[in-house]
């Protein structure tokens, strides 16, 4: 070790590194040398120089002693002397600006020169970034495992992933003693021989060569096939190369540089910030060279038993950007210790912790036992080993992460005021800035957005609109699968006879898209509606007109029948008439004659106000009877009993004419004057008022009836004699067919679900649970509004939740549905309410969690993209390899993470946008 040579004073000793590194420090590039020191030995000899500052600060006292020589061994572990100069082993896992910091070579040669000590351990500057201007201070080159076959020999080098294929072939020849005519090497992940590396002017990082790899040397004879070898002095089976950087291109000690050092933590920078002002502004920022690899942050995590769900998420945060610098800075300093709602601090540094090591350089994977522990602590929930779901934990740790770095130290009470008429936008406004008085964190900066809220009481229609915040959002699944409905339509007009209408409807769908699909198939008309209900004992059980009924309610083998009918305005009654015909009931002493109800009841509006009269009900019967009528016995009408003029808004079909029974309607309308004029015999009607008392229709004078202004409807039954059955065919009221009529459908593979569908899902309006039920204000009661949420203000990262786990009592099923979602261009522009930002809203995607399997037995998996290299890659656990985009895509996407792409796009005042929905995704199929 050499001993000091410096007669210079602190101070002029600080001078003189400052010169050398002002003076080298613009020129840096690519194969430029480096040096590691240690940290500790750094730190003293920057107290050392600065001690004058020092003692002005503390009153003239300073007391900072010249440190010894160089002492880099706590950095290495292991040292071989060998033809080629002194080279050392780092050990895994240091951090710069934590255990070591890099020095230009001109600045270490001074600090060696005074000092002495050592050992050197040099690594050069190389490009990386897709630009390849990136310039990088390779500390961890490769480490590759060499397996020689058929021999078995396996040995240790270190290469520079930016050396070719060909110098590697030949160095592992080097190693064996053989010509390269001899061998071939193979890229041997995972003991499988997956490509022969034969293109020898690609560099190792082009053809995806990872740390710790294995690489096979084969040695083959003239005719192509293995031979076998002697001995050749390679030494023992277990062989570790080092080369000395002072004498190769690029080869260098150490391993893969896997650390994100920014250049405010170099040594150089550090030394920096020793200086004075004016000397910073001169020096500070201008090298360009970090520590980050391409292969930066390519670190597993260990399964603790069933952690894989944790893993996962962990490493979508930590592969955050925004998360990555955040951390790796000094962030200590915003740690809220005092926050009731938070983990004092220990949840943000465990993570902090966890953080540093997987982006550290050299490491082969990290155990997140320490995490494990303190997540244990204040999530009971996710302690032991079972499996638990990833997205909760995800949620707990936004959330808890926030709490601890929650830069409000006393939150305010702040109440938000109703809207009150005001603009969206100002109120909207008022809620955001009330919400980052009381939390503001990177979390909040990163992470959460803003929705609308809009809740309408069904019953005053009172609406209340609040602008909430939101961590993540989570879209529920619309199931492919298509249900198969049956449904009878009968017309009020009496224009054709009922008909069964098979349609096809989604599985979890609601009640309005069912009736939707009927219109579309009976080909309704723009001034006529449908009535859906639900038929039960040949009444009329209930009638289905919330558009937001669940379609799951109706069971597979109930009873619908839809009546069409013209829109009306608001005089006008439903009314239903029920079909009664005779049946004996044997009794013990005698047999007695009932009407049962039997077939299926018509329904028909009918225009009245408080009262009706019986010519009205018998119109309005005659009309939806009559194209049951029987052909041969419609005749001549009954001129003495006239019941219906021009005025009947239900004008009757004249069939036919022809003989006329006494007991049946007959159907004729004869002109006089300008006036039409229907006459029938009267049908055997009863009506049921109000105390449920049946008032025969058929007999008497005309009369006017009373109808309560609370009743929607006017109930009427018709008696079917035998006399009158033989002149009617109700056959086709008889046998109503099941809902379902056929099997579950699923729609192919080729019309998957897109993601923008899920959205509209969830922004959809819904009535609210009864569990949740709304106060309304105004009406003073509890009531199941409607809920409308809409997207106001977006992060810069949108986590997206896909609602893969359904609950039904104690059953939990996992939904398998393929979704579309688009990896680059999300555009979510036409879903944001708020038209004031008039910036396009795109976003690309850069991770996700997948699940595979079932529940409780499935496995969590990570695809994250590294920017640097624009490659994806896989996390499984410990084991992490390179995938190609197209594989992102999968059955199993569980947790979307999205960045927000930096557009300076507008959208156009005049509506000139993207379209929304799922068209948008159409290119991504």
């Amino acid at each position: 070790m050499k001993k000091s040579t410096s007669n210079l004073s602190p101070e002029k000793e600080r001078l003189a590194i400052r010169d050398i590194s002002i003076a080298n420090e613009p020129f840096t590039k690519e194969g430029d040398v480096f040096y590691l020191l240690t940290h500790k030995w750094w730190h003293t000899w920057l107290n050392y120089v600065n001690q004058s500052e020092a003692a002005v600060e503390n009153n003239g006292f300073s007391d900072f002693k010249r440190p010894s020589g160089i002492n880099n061994y706590d950095l290495i572990n292991r040292v071989t002397s060998k033809d080629s100069g002194l080279c050392a082993e780092l050990r895994d896992g240091l951090v710069e600006g934590t255990d070591y910091v890099l020095l230009p070579k001109a600045v270490w040669n001074q600090i060696h020169t005074w000092y002495g000590g050592g050992p050197p351990l040099a690594r050069r500057v190389i490009s990386s970034g897709l630009s390849k201007t990136e310039l990088t201070v390779e500390v961890y080159p490769l480490r590759l495992q060499l397996h020689l076959i058929p021999r078995g020999d396996q040995s240790s080098i270190r290469i520079s992933k930016k050396e070719t294929v060909g110098e590697l072939h030949r160095k592992a020849c080097e190693i064996y003693g053989l010509t390269t005519e001899q061998t071939c090497i193979w890229d041997y992940f995972g003991h499988r021989k997956h490509a022969l590396m034969n293109d020898l002017d690609k560099s190792l990082e082009d053809v995806n060569i990872q740390m710790n790899q294995d690489i096979l040397v084969e040695v083959i004879d003239s005719s192509g096939g293995i031979r076998s070898i002697q001995e050749n002095g390679s030494g023992s089976n277990e062989l570790t190369v080092f080369v000395d950087p002072s004498k190769a291109s690029l080869s260098i000690t150490g391993g893969l540089s896997k650390g994100y050092s920014r250049n405010s933590n170099s040594a150089l920078s550090q030394f920096q910030n020793q200086a004075t002002p004016r000397e910073v502004e001169k020096t500070h920022g201008q090298t360009g060279v970090s520590t980050r690899g391409s292969s930066g942050g390519l670190t597993g995590l260990h399964n603790l038993g069933n952690t894989c769900f944790m893993n996962s998420a962990i490493q979508c945060l930590v592969h955050t950007p925004q998360f990555a610098k955040y951390f790796l800075e000094d962030y200590h300093q915003e740690i809220n210790w005092h926050n009731p709602l938070g983990m004092v601090g220990e949840l943000a540094v465990a993570f902090g912790d966890l953080l540093r090591k997987l982006w550290a350089p050299g490491r082969n994977s990290v155990a997140p036992r320490p995490f494990k522990a303190k997540l244990a602590r204040f999530a009971p929930q996710f302690s032991g080993y079972n499996q638990h779901d990833s997205q909760e934990l995800l949620a707990f740790l936004l959330d808890g992460l926030h709490e601890d770095l929650n830069r409000v130290k006393h939150k305010p009470y702040l109440n938000s005021r109703d809207a009150d008429g005001r603009p969206d936008e100002e109120v909207a406004d008022e809620y955001w800035s009330n919400h980052i008085a009381r939390n503001n964190s990177i979390i909040v900066d990163v992470c959460q957005g803003q929705y609308k809220s809009t809740l309408v009481c069904p019953a005053c229609d009172k609406m209340s609109v609040t602008f909430d915040p939101f961590m993540y959002l989570s879209l529920p699944l619309q199931s492919t699968s298509t249900r198969t409905m049956t449904v009878t339509v009968f017309t009020c007009d009496g224009s054709a006879l009922p008909a069964a209408c098979t349609v096809n409807v989604p599985k979890q769908g609601r009640c309005r898209d069912l009736i939707q699909a009927l219109s579309n198939s009976c080909l309704l008309k723009h001034n006529e509606k449908l009535l859906l209900a639900e038929i039960r004992n040949h009444l009329i059980n209930r009638f289905l007109e919330e558009p937001l009924m669940s379609l799951s309610s109706i069971k597979d083998d109930d009873h619908l029948a839809a009546y069409k009918f013209p829109k009306f305005g608001k005089n006008f009654k439903f009314l239903q008439l029920i079909h009664r015909r005779e049946e004996q009931d044997s009794g013990i002493s005698q047999q007695n004659i009932e009407w049962k109800p039997y077939g299926t009841p018509l329904v028909s509006p009918i225009l009245c106000d408080d009262t009706v009269t019986s010519g009205d009900i018998q119109s309005v019967v005659h009309t939806l009877l009559s194209r049951m009528l029987k052909t041969e016995n419609l005749g001549h009408p009954d001129m003495s009993n006239p019941s219906a003029t021009a005025s009947d808004p239900h004008p009757a079909v004249n069939n036919s004419t022809g003989a006329s029974s006494d007991c049946i309607l007959a159907d004729v309308k004869q002109e006089s004057g300008n006036a039409e004029v229907t006459t029938f015999k009267k049908l055997p009607l009863q009506l049921v008022d109000e105390n449920n008392a049946c008032i025969n229709l058929s007999i008497g004078e005309e009369k006017a009836f009373k109808i309560p202004s609370s009743s929607r409807s006017i109930l009427v039954f018709v008696d079917w004699s035998c006399k009158l059955l033989h002149n009617y065919d109700t056959s086709c009221l008889e046998n109503l067919p099941d809902v379902k009529n056929g099997a579950v459908t699923k729609k192919t593979r080729n019309e998957p679900l897109s993601l923008y569908t899920c959205l509209e899902a969830f922004l959809r309006e819904e009535p609210l649970v009864p569990e949740d039920m709304w106060y309304c204000p105004q009406c003073k009661e509890r009531r199941q509004a409607s809920k409308k949420l809409d997207l106001w203000r977006l992060p810069e990262v949108l986590v997206i939740h896909l609602k893969r786990f359904s609950y039904s009592r104690s059953m939990k099923h996992k939904l398998e549905t393929f979704v579309n979602f688009p990896i680059h261009d999300f555009d979510l522009t036409n879903y944001v309410a708020n038209k004031r930002n008039s910036r396009q809203q795109l976003y690309e995607l850069y991770a996700l969690t997948n699940h595979y399997g079932g529940m409780g037995s499935g496995h969590y998996t990570a695809h994250i993209k590294i920017p640097e290299e624009n490659r994806w890659y896989n996390f499984d656990d410990t084991h992490i390899t390179a995938i190609n985009e197209d594989e992102v895509r999968s059955g199993a996407a569980y947790v979307l993470f999205y960045r927000r792409v930096k557009t300076d796009t507008t959208c156009a005042s005049n509506g000139a946008q993207p379209s929304a929905g799922h068209n948008n995704l159409s290119s991504q199929k």
